[in-house]
């Protein structure tokens, strides 16, 4: 595991931008708005947000953009990696970005639902995207819950 790994809860500031390498591998982009919280005397207060561009890899980038919207509240397991460039103008700029290893979205303010229908469809075609959601979904004789 990854010694710089980093947790953020936020909200999309726009829809996933999914685009493909040259070799067909799938990317998708979005930034997330992360508010800091800060204690005053009147209590908790809204600090100045925290904008991260995250990046997602392959099948998570491809069910990222199918699944996230602009202002979805989310969470994103990933590393933080630095980039430098220089402008047309000989400029020199850097950025501190995310490389997603896993992004969810939350249900801490509102429910996700969760398209069972789409997932099997998708298994049944040979596709393997359903695959851990119907192992995870329990069998209609399960009457206890498993924990």
């Amino acid at each position: 595991m990854s010694d710089n790994q980093v947790t953020l809860v936020g909200n999309l500031t726009d829809d996933p931008e999914l685009r493909y390498t040259p070799n067909g591998v799938a990317v998708a982009h979005f930034r997330l708005a992360v508010d800091q919280r800060v204690w005053d005397a009147g209590g908790w207060k809204e600090g100045e947000p925290s904008f991260f561009r995250i990046n997602v890899w392959r099948d998570q980038a491809e069910h990222a953009s199918k699944s996230l919207r602009k202002g979805a509240r989310c969470v994103v397991v990933g590393r933080l990696k630095s980039r430098s460039w220089e402008t047309p103008e000989g400029q020199r700029r850097s950025m501190v970005e995310i490389e997603a290893d896993e992004v969810a979205a939350s249900i801490r303010f509102a429910p996700v639902a969760l398209d069972w229908q789409a997932d099997e469809a998708a298994l049944a075609s040979g596709d393997d995207v359903g695959e851990d959601a119907r192992r995870s979904t329990p069998s209609p004789d399960f009457d206890e819950v498993p924990f």
